[in-house]
């Protein structure tokens, strides 16, 4: 029987095996169900899309444009459709790379759900469409409102966000999938809240994305860590396959100083002050998490949870000091 996502072969011609029925009364049965569908969905990703949306929208509102709630809602509608359709779209077009893996963490190696047969790779593969549709539907409403600009931008995240696992593109299969994620997550999203509110889009909102950013980035490159025994036998290249462990250690150092140390750049480009200062008290953090991947966390497979969780709690808390400190307020 022919495994599901090897990347080129086409949706329609996938036959999916069957998923494993768990024992017990229907009623239980269904409820493992529901959770392992819950699971293949990646929960625990989608806070990073409320906070960078949020960003921008506030940017927005501190500039001096007055606060639209409905469009705001219907823009995070579109924001949280997209990452899910992404989620769940990557798990069924990487399962072969993550039946390949055997080194998982909580961040890495797919949700796990369709490796360990709770449910058959065509559910997540339904799903994804489904919420592309939705998303799609939801951008064209929210265009009719907020206008083109809007509504192209939309389309734009849709497009990159399901090229990323899926073919012909299936750029997380090229070395492009870190790139075009951190342009998706960290610009787009905040851009599109600004967008938004302000009806036009500003410097401010471009230098506050500068730092999740390269921390969305490297983040990637943390969650690459583990996978990358498994990509690289099914041949999908990642940029820590292309450029092996060790340089791609080098560069999650570099984006993650490089992230920190720009910031006074950004306030001198025009990001408000206290934007540009308040992530600044997580340097201590950000230094020791570059000085260990660079010094060989990036193979110790051990350190890889950690690692990985340390990444997203940078990238999280220093999206979320830059906007408390623009709902804040002041000089």
């Amino acid at each position: 029987m022919p495994r599901p996502l090897d990347g080129q072969r086409a949706i329609g011609a996938v036959v999916a095996p069957r998923a494993t029925t768990p024992p017990g009364p229907a009623r239980f049965r269904h409820g493992v169900r529901l959770v392992a569908f819950v699971r293949l969905g990646r929960p625990q990703f989608l806070l990073g899309g409320f906070v960078l949306y949020g960003l921008g929208a506030a940017l927005a509102v501190a500039g001096g444009a007055p606060f639209h709630g409905p469009r705001y809602a219907w823009g995070q509608l579109v924001v949280t459709l997209t990452q899910l359709m992404t989620h769940y779209a990557n798990d069924y077009f990487d399962l072969e790379a993550d039946r390949a893996n055997q080194t998982p963490t909580r961040w890495s190696g797919g949700s796990r759900v369709l490796p360990g047969g709770a449910l058959a790779p065509v559910v997540a593969l339904r799903a994804a469409l489904a919420l592309l549709a939705a998303a799609v539907v939801a951008a064209l409403l929210l265009a009719r409102g907020a206008g083109l600009a809007a509504g192209g931008l939309a389309a734009a995240m849709i497009a990159v966000a399901w090229q990323y696992s899926a073919p012909p593109a299936r750029l997380c299969a090229r070395g492009l999938g870190e790139a075009a994620t951190a342009l998706v997550v960290a610009v787009m999203v905040p851009a599109f809240g600004f967008l938004l509110q302000a009806r036009a889009l500003g410097r401010p909102v471009f230098l506050a994305a500068a730092l999740p950013c390269a921390l969305q980035f490297a983040m990637l490159l943390a969650i690459e860590f583990p996978d990358a025994a498994g990509d690289a036998a099914v041949g999908k290249r990642t940029l820590v396959v292309q450029l092996g462990a060790p340089a791609a250690g080098r560069l999650y150092a570099a984006l993650t100083l490089a992230a920190f140390g720009a910031l006074p750049l950004w306030a001198m480009a025009g990001l408000p002050a206290r934007v540009a200062q308040a992530p600044l008290v997580l340097i201590p953090v950000a230094v020791w998490q570059a000085w260990r991947v660079a010094r060989g966390g990036y193979g110790d497979s051990a350190r890889w949870g950690s690692i990985a969780s340390w990444s997203v709690a940078l990238l999280i808390a220093g999206a979320g000091l830059e906007l408390a400190a623009t709902l804040v307020g002041g000089p």
